[in-house]
Protein backbone atom coordinates (compact mmCIF):
# COMPACT_ATOMS: atom_id res chain seq x y z
CA UNK A 1 0.00 0.00 0.00
CA UNK A 2 1.75 3.37 -0.75
CA UNK A 3 1.82 6.22 1.54
CA UNK A 4 -1.23 8.26 -0.57
CA UNK A 5 -3.11 4.91 -0.24
CA UNK A 6 -2.30 4.81 3.41
CA UNK A 7 -3.35 8.70 3.38
CA UNK A 8 -6.94 8.15 2.20
CA UNK A 9 -7.72 6.04 4.61
CA UNK A 10 -11.35 6.86 6.30
CA UNK A 11 -10.23 6.65 10.05
CA UNK A 12 -6.53 8.87 9.03
CA UNK A 13 -9.00 11.18 6.58
CA UNK A 14 -11.36 11.33 9.86
CA UNK A 15 -8.12 12.58 12.58
CA UNK A 16 -6.98 15.41 9.75
CA UNK A 17 -10.56 17.13 9.70
CA UNK A 18 -11.31 16.48 12.93
CA UNK A 19 -7.84 18.27 14.48
CA UNK A 20 -7.59 20.93 11.59
CA UNK A 21 -7.72 23.91 14.06
CA UNK A 22 -5.19 22.59 16.61
CA UNK A 23 -1.58 23.86 17.04
CA UNK A 24 0.67 20.86 14.76
CA UNK A 25 3.06 21.23 16.85
CA UNK A 26 1.17 19.75 19.69
CA UNK A 27 -0.35 17.02 17.73
CA UNK A 28 3.50 16.14 16.74
CA UNK A 29 3.67 14.87 20.29
CA UNK A 30 0.98 12.37 19.96
CA UNK A 31 1.21 8.89 20.22
CA UNK A 32 -0.45 7.16 17.13
CA UNK A 33 -1.67 3.60 16.33
CA UNK A 34 -2.03 4.60 12.04
CA UNK A 35 -0.02 2.32 10.16
CA UNK A 36 2.49 5.23 9.07
CA UNK A 37 4.81 7.83 10.52
CA UNK A 38 2.66 10.29 12.70
CA UNK A 39 4.72 13.37 11.17
CA UNK A 40 3.54 12.67 7.77
CA UNK A 41 -0.32 12.99 8.57
CA UNK A 42 0.43 16.23 10.63
CA UNK A 43 2.59 17.51 8.01
CA UNK A 44 -1.33 17.21 5.97
CA UNK A 45 -2.86 18.91 8.75
CA UNK A 46 -0.33 21.78 8.34
CA UNK A 47 -0.52 22.16 4.50
CA UNK A 48 -3.76 21.85 5.19
CA UNK A 49 -4.62 24.74 7.02
CA UNK A 50 -2.21 26.87 4.52
CA UNK A 51 -4.31 26.18 1.86
CA UNK A 52 -7.26 27.30 3.99
CA UNK A 53 -7.70 31.06 2.31
CA UNK A 54 -5.55 30.56 -0.47
CA UNK A 55 -6.99 27.38 -1.94
CA UNK A 56 -10.71 27.00 -0.56
CA UNK A 57 -11.95 25.10 -3.17
CA UNK A 58 -9.18 22.44 -2.36
CA UNK A 59 -9.40 22.70 1.25
CA UNK A 60 -13.57 21.98 1.42
CA UNK A 61 -13.11 19.32 -1.02
CA UNK A 62 -13.03 16.11 0.23
CA UNK A 63 -9.76 13.56 0.15
CA UNK A 64 -7.48 16.09 -0.97
CA UNK A 65 -3.79 15.07 -0.96
CA UNK A 66 -1.28 17.63 0.20
CA UNK A 67 2.45 17.99 -0.53
CA UNK A 68 4.74 19.80 1.85
CA UNK A 69 3.77 23.21 3.51
CA UNK A 70 6.56 24.80 1.13
CA UNK A 71 4.92 24.02 -2.14
CA UNK A 72 1.40 25.55 -0.84
CA UNK A 73 3.12 28.87 0.02
CA UNK A 74 5.03 28.78 -3.20
CA UNK A 75 2.07 27.68 -5.40
CA UNK A 76 -0.48 30.25 -7.20
CA UNK A 77 -3.77 31.20 -4.89
CA UNK A 78 -6.85 30.25 -6.33
CA UNK A 79 -7.38 34.11 -6.83
CA UNK A 80 -4.63 35.00 -8.92
CA UNK A 81 -4.69 31.47 -11.03
CA UNK A 82 -8.52 33.19 -12.00
CA UNK A 83 -7.17 35.94 -13.26
CA UNK A 84 -4.46 33.97 -15.19
CA UNK A 85 -7.00 31.57 -16.36
CA UNK A 86 -8.83 34.98 -18.27
CA UNK A 87 -5.97 35.57 -20.15
CA UNK A 88 -5.87 32.25 -21.97
CA UNK A 89 -8.02 30.37 -24.79
CA UNK A 90 -8.24 27.64 -27.40
CA UNK A 91 -7.50 24.00 -27.47
CA UNK A 92 -4.28 23.36 -25.99
CA UNK A 93 -1.86 24.16 -23.43
CA UNK A 94 1.49 22.60 -21.66
CA UNK A 95 2.36 23.53 -18.52
CA UNK A 96 5.78 23.05 -18.14
CA UNK A 97 6.01 23.35 -14.12
CA UNK A 98 2.85 22.08 -12.88
CA UNK A 99 3.68 21.91 -9.38
CA UNK A 100 0.48 21.62 -6.92
CA UNK A 101 -1.61 22.17 -10.22
CA UNK A 102 -3.73 25.19 -9.07
CA UNK A 103 -3.23 27.28 -11.93
CA UNK A 104 -4.22 23.99 -14.46
CA UNK A 105 -7.08 23.57 -12.59
CA UNK A 106 -8.12 26.98 -13.66
CA UNK A 107 -6.71 26.77 -16.96
CA UNK A 108 -8.68 23.77 -17.68
CA UNK A 109 -12.12 26.01 -17.35
CA UNK A 110 -10.82 27.87 -20.11
CA UNK A 111 -8.49 25.39 -22.25
CA UNK A 112 -10.10 21.97 -24.02
CA UNK A 113 -6.87 20.37 -23.16
CA UNK A 114 -4.10 20.72 -20.31
CA UNK A 115 -1.35 18.98 -19.72
CA UNK A 116 0.80 19.14 -16.48
CA UNK A 117 4.48 18.51 -16.46
CA UNK A 118 5.95 17.88 -13.43
CA UNK A 119 9.49 16.33 -12.63
CA UNK A 120 8.68 15.06 -9.10
CA UNK A 121 6.87 11.91 -9.53
CA UNK A 122 5.27 11.50 -6.03
CA UNK A 123 3.80 15.05 -7.06
CA UNK A 124 2.68 14.37 -10.22
CA UNK A 125 0.63 11.56 -8.82
CA UNK A 126 -0.68 13.51 -5.98
CA UNK A 127 -1.82 15.97 -8.15
CA UNK A 128 -3.53 13.83 -10.29
CA UNK A 129 -5.12 12.21 -7.59
CA UNK A 130 -6.51 15.56 -6.63
CA UNK A 131 -7.80 16.53 -10.10
CA UNK A 132 -10.14 12.78 -10.14
CA UNK A 133 -11.77 14.32 -6.90
CA UNK A 134 -12.18 17.49 -9.17
CA UNK A 135 -13.77 15.41 -12.01
CA UNK A 136 -11.01 17.55 -13.77
CA UNK A 137 -11.22 15.23 -17.11
CA UNK A 138 -9.45 17.19 -19.65
CA UNK A 139 -6.63 17.67 -17.48
CA UNK A 140 -3.48 15.35 -17.93
CA UNK A 141 -0.31 14.58 -15.76
CA UNK A 142 3.03 13.93 -16.69
CA UNK A 143 6.02 13.17 -15.01
CA UNK A 144 9.44 13.93 -16.13
CA UNK A 145 11.84 16.75 -17.64
CA UNK A 146 9.41 19.02 -19.39
CA UNK A 147 12.31 19.37 -22.42
CA UNK A 148 12.08 15.88 -22.80
CA UNK A 149 8.45 15.32 -22.50
CA UNK A 150 8.18 18.52 -25.05
CA UNK A 151 10.65 16.83 -28.19
CA UNK A 152 8.72 12.94 -27.40
CA UNK A 153 4.85 14.59 -27.50
CA UNK A 154 6.71 16.95 -30.87
CA UNK A 155 3.30 18.24 -30.86
CA UNK A 156 2.46 22.55 -31.27
CA UNK A 157 0.35 24.06 -28.36
CA UNK A 158 -2.05 27.17 -28.18
CA UNK A 159 -0.06 28.34 -24.96
CA UNK A 160 2.79 27.16 -23.23
CA UNK A 161 3.12 28.21 -19.23
CA UNK A 162 6.12 28.51 -17.19
CA UNK A 163 6.73 29.20 -13.71
CA UNK A 164 10.46 29.00 -13.41
CA UNK A 165 11.97 29.01 -9.38
CA UNK A 166 14.95 30.47 -8.78
CA UNK A 167 18.21 27.33 -8.31
CA UNK A 168 19.12 26.82 -4.85
CA UNK A 169 22.45 28.57 -5.29
CA UNK A 170 21.61 32.18 -6.16
CA UNK A 171 21.43 34.24 -3.16
CA UNK A 172 20.09 37.25 -2.16
CA UNK A 173 17.08 39.42 -3.02
CA UNK A 174 17.52 40.37 -6.82
CA UNK A 175 17.57 37.62 -9.36
CA UNK A 176 17.75 36.98 -13.32
CA UNK A 177 15.24 34.97 -15.18
CA UNK A 178 18.56 33.09 -16.07
CA UNK A 179 18.86 32.60 -12.95
CA UNK A 180 16.00 30.10 -12.73
CA UNK A 181 15.21 26.45 -13.68
CA UNK A 182 14.09 26.02 -16.44
CA UNK A 183 16.35 29.18 -17.98
CA UNK A 184 13.45 30.83 -20.22
CA UNK A 185 15.78 33.60 -21.99
CA UNK A 186 18.28 30.39 -22.69
CA UNK A 187 15.22 27.68 -23.82
CA UNK A 188 12.80 30.32 -25.75
CA UNK A 189 13.98 29.05 -29.38
CA UNK A 190 13.41 26.00 -28.43
CA UNK A 191 9.51 26.50 -27.06
CA UNK A 192 8.83 28.53 -29.96
CA UNK A 193 9.07 24.96 -31.97
CA UNK A 194 5.81 24.11 -29.93
CA UNK A 195 3.83 27.32 -29.78
CA UNK A 196 3.54 30.98 -30.64
CA UNK A 197 2.18 31.72 -27.15
CA UNK A 198 4.02 31.50 -23.82
CA UNK A 199 2.77 32.86 -19.86
CA UNK A 200 5.67 33.15 -17.79
CA UNK A 201 4.98 33.55 -14.45
CA UNK A 202 7.65 35.20 -11.72
CA UNK A 203 7.92 36.48 -8.15
CA UNK A 204 7.17 40.14 -7.46
CA UNK A 205 11.13 40.40 -6.72
CA UNK A 206 11.90 40.55 -10.46
CA UNK A 207 12.52 43.80 -11.97
CA UNK A 208 10.29 45.03 -14.51
CA UNK A 209 13.61 46.28 -16.79
CA UNK A 210 15.42 43.34 -16.14
CA UNK A 211 13.03 40.66 -17.35
CA UNK A 212 12.16 42.73 -20.64
CA UNK A 213 16.14 42.94 -20.98
CA UNK A 214 16.18 39.17 -20.81
CA UNK A 215 13.16 38.54 -22.75
CA UNK A 216 12.34 38.65 -26.56
CA UNK A 217 8.72 39.79 -27.87
CA UNK A 218 6.98 40.40 -24.72
CA UNK A 219 3.75 41.75 -25.54
CA UNK A 220 2.05 42.31 -22.20
CA UNK A 221 3.10 42.65 -18.32
CA UNK A 222 0.68 42.05 -15.58
CA UNK A 223 1.65 43.04 -11.98
CA UNK A 224 -1.06 41.47 -9.75
CA UNK A 225 -1.63 42.50 -6.70
CA UNK A 226 -4.26 40.97 -4.24
CA UNK A 227 -5.27 43.20 -1.62
CA UNK A 228 -2.66 45.43 -2.50
CA UNK A 229 -0.04 43.11 -1.89
CA UNK A 230 2.14 42.06 -5.25
CA UNK A 231 1.81 38.68 -6.09
CA UNK A 232 3.33 37.66 -8.89
CA UNK A 233 4.37 38.97 -12.48
CA UNK A 234 2.82 37.52 -15.66
CA UNK A 235 4.71 37.81 -19.30
CA UNK A 236 2.97 37.29 -22.38
CA UNK A 237 5.05 36.39 -25.15
CA UNK A 238 4.27 35.79 -28.99
CA UNK A 239 6.16 35.32 -31.49
CA UNK A 240 7.61 37.74 -33.65
CA UNK A 241 5.88 40.43 -31.46
CA UNK A 242 7.35 43.83 -32.12
CA UNK A 243 4.60 46.21 -31.17
CA UNK A 244 3.97 48.26 -28.04
CA UNK A 245 4.49 46.71 -25.02
CA UNK A 246 1.66 46.92 -22.32
CA UNK A 247 1.83 46.98 -18.79
CA UNK A 248 -1.40 46.24 -16.73
CA UNK A 249 -1.53 47.09 -13.41
CA UNK A 250 -3.93 45.23 -11.69
CA UNK A 251 -5.56 44.89 -7.52
CA UNK A 252 -7.74 42.22 -6.74
CA UNK A 253 -9.69 43.06 -3.92
CA UNK A 254 -13.40 42.01 -2.26
CA UNK A 255 -14.06 40.26 -5.74
CA UNK A 256 -13.40 43.02 -7.51
CA UNK A 257 -10.62 43.43 -10.08
CA UNK A 258 -9.36 47.24 -10.98
CA UNK A 259 -6.96 47.49 -13.95
CA UNK A 260 -5.04 50.03 -15.06
CA UNK A 261 -2.83 49.41 -18.72
CA UNK A 262 0.36 51.95 -18.85
CA UNK A 263 2.34 52.15 -22.82
CA UNK A 264 5.86 50.96 -22.26
CA UNK A 265 7.17 53.44 -24.71
CA UNK A 266 5.30 56.29 -23.99
CA UNK A 267 7.27 59.53 -22.82
CA UNK A 268 4.71 60.19 -19.52
CA UNK A 269 5.29 63.84 -18.56
CA UNK A 270 4.41 65.16 -14.61
CA UNK A 271 3.65 68.07 -13.23
CA UNK A 272 4.81 68.92 -9.38
CA UNK A 273 3.28 70.91 -6.46
CA UNK A 274 3.94 71.78 -3.22
CA UNK A 275 0.63 69.48 -1.47
CA UNK A 276 -2.43 70.92 -2.07
CA UNK A 277 -5.97 69.11 -0.36
CA UNK A 278 -5.96 65.98 -1.47
CA UNK A 279 -2.60 63.30 -1.14
CA UNK A 280 -2.54 59.91 -3.18
CA UNK A 281 -0.57 57.24 -2.67
CA UNK A 282 -0.46 54.36 -5.47
CA UNK A 283 -1.51 50.68 -5.39
CA UNK A 284 1.36 48.70 -4.89
CA UNK A 285 0.88 47.34 -8.71
CA UNK A 286 1.43 50.43 -10.18
CA UNK A 287 4.50 51.16 -7.79
CA UNK A 288 5.86 47.99 -8.81
CA UNK A 289 5.89 49.32 -12.64
CA UNK A 290 8.41 51.71 -12.02
CA UNK A 291 6.22 54.32 -14.07
CA UNK A 292 5.85 57.18 -12.05
CA UNK A 293 5.19 59.89 -14.40
CA UNK A 294 2.66 58.04 -16.11
CA UNK A 295 0.19 58.19 -12.55
CA UNK A 296 0.39 62.18 -12.62
CA UNK A 297 -0.09 62.30 -16.37
CA UNK A 298 -3.04 59.69 -16.78
CA UNK A 299 -4.69 60.95 -13.72
CA UNK A 300 -3.91 64.80 -13.74
CA UNK A 301 -2.40 64.98 -10.59
CA UNK A 302 0.75 66.47 -9.29
CA UNK A 303 3.65 64.56 -7.75
CA UNK A 304 5.33 66.29 -4.95
CA UNK A 305 8.83 65.69 -5.65
CA UNK A 306 10.63 63.70 -8.63
CA UNK A 307 11.47 60.52 -5.70
CA UNK A 308 8.59 60.93 -3.38
CA UNK A 309 6.24 58.67 -5.50
CA UNK A 310 3.64 60.65 -3.53
CA UNK A 311 1.15 62.96 -5.30
CA UNK A 312 -1.70 65.76 -4.74
CA UNK A 313 -4.46 67.93 -6.82
CA UNK A 314 -6.94 70.17 -5.33
CA UNK A 315 -10.07 68.41 -5.81
CA UNK A 316 -10.65 64.66 -5.22
CA UNK A 317 -10.77 62.60 -7.66
CA UNK A 318 -11.14 59.03 -8.36
CA UNK A 319 -7.91 57.19 -7.91
CA UNK A 320 -5.98 53.42 -8.15
CA UNK A 321 -4.64 53.38 -4.68
CA UNK A 322 -5.53 54.53 -1.61
CA UNK A 323 -6.96 58.80 -1.44
CA UNK A 324 -6.54 60.89 1.88
CA UNK A 325 -7.11 64.77 2.70
CA UNK A 326 -4.60 66.14 3.81
CA UNK A 327 -5.56 67.84 7.77
CA UNK A 328 -2.07 69.43 8.34
CA UNK A 329 1.53 69.70 6.88
CA UNK A 330 4.35 71.14 9.06
CA UNK A 331 8.22 70.63 8.69
CA UNK A 332 10.30 67.61 10.12
CA UNK A 333 11.77 69.89 13.17
CA UNK A 334 11.72 69.01 16.39
CA UNK A 335 9.53 71.81 17.63
CA UNK A 336 6.64 70.51 15.19
CA UNK A 337 7.34 67.23 16.01
CA UNK A 338 7.04 67.50 19.53
CA UNK A 339 3.62 69.41 18.81
CA UNK A 340 2.05 67.27 16.35
CA UNK A 341 3.50 63.85 16.72
CA UNK A 342 5.32 62.31 20.15
CA UNK A 343 3.40 60.48 22.25
CA UNK A 344 0.37 60.07 19.50
CA UNK A 345 -0.70 56.66 18.01
CA UNK A 346 -0.62 57.03 13.96
CA UNK A 347 -0.21 55.55 11.33
CA UNK A 348 2.99 56.36 9.44
CA UNK A 349 4.38 55.69 6.09
CA UNK A 350 7.92 56.92 4.36
CA UNK A 351 8.40 58.27 1.08
CA UNK A 352 11.96 59.57 -0.10
CA UNK A 353 12.72 60.04 3.89
CA UNK A 354 16.09 59.05 5.34
CA UNK A 355 14.58 57.65 8.54
CA UNK A 356 12.69 54.05 8.42
CA UNK A 357 8.62 53.93 9.53
CA UNK A 358 10.37 51.60 13.05
CA UNK A 359 13.03 54.56 13.41
CA UNK A 360 10.60 57.35 13.62
CA UNK A 361 8.56 55.50 16.10
CA UNK A 362 11.28 54.61 18.73
CA UNK A 363 12.34 58.23 18.07
CA UNK A 364 9.21 60.12 18.88
CA UNK A 365 7.26 57.27 21.06
CA UNK A 366 4.74 57.07 18.70
CA UNK A 367 2.45 54.00 18.48
CA UNK A 368 1.07 52.03 15.81
CA UNK A 369 -2.82 52.33 15.15
CA UNK A 370 -5.91 55.06 14.78
CA UNK A 371 -7.52 56.92 12.43
CA UNK A 372 -4.17 59.38 11.99
CA UNK A 373 -2.14 59.29 9.04
CA UNK A 374 1.04 60.49 8.88
CA UNK A 375 3.07 60.73 5.56
CA UNK A 376 7.04 61.81 5.94
CA UNK A 377 8.52 62.87 3.09
CA UNK A 378 10.19 65.63 0.51
CA UNK A 379 8.53 68.35 -1.24
CA UNK A 380 9.51 69.65 -4.68
CA UNK A 381 11.25 72.27 -2.78
CA UNK A 382 13.22 69.46 -1.23
CA UNK A 383 12.26 70.09 2.23
CA UNK A 384 11.65 67.46 4.68
CA UNK A 385 8.09 67.43 5.45
CA UNK A 386 4.78 65.31 7.84
CA UNK A 387 1.60 65.63 6.25
CA UNK A 388 -1.15 64.51 8.69
CA UNK A 389 -3.92 62.75 6.85
CA UNK A 390 -7.56 61.06 7.11
CA UNK A 391 -8.39 58.41 5.13
CA UNK A 392 -11.27 58.62 2.38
Amino acid sequence: MSIQEVLLREDIQNFINTNIEKDPSHLALLKSSFPIDHITIVNQIVSKQKARKKLPTWFKTKNILYPPKISIEQTSSEITAAYKASLVSGESLIDLTGGFGVDDFYFSKKITSVIHCEINAALSNLVQHNFEQFNSKNIVCLSGDSTTLLKEMNKTFDWIYIDPSRRNDIKGKVFLLGDCEPNVPKNLSFYFLYTNKILIKTAPLLDIQSGLSELQFVKKIHIIAVENEVKEILWEIEKDYKDLIIISCVNIEKGETDIINLSLKQNYIPTYSLPKYFLYEPNSALLKSGYFNAISEIFKIHKLHQHSHLYTSEEKIDFFGRTFKIDAIFPFQKKEIKKHLENQKMNITTRNFPLKVEEIRKKYKIKEGGSIFAFFTTDIENNKIVLLCSKI
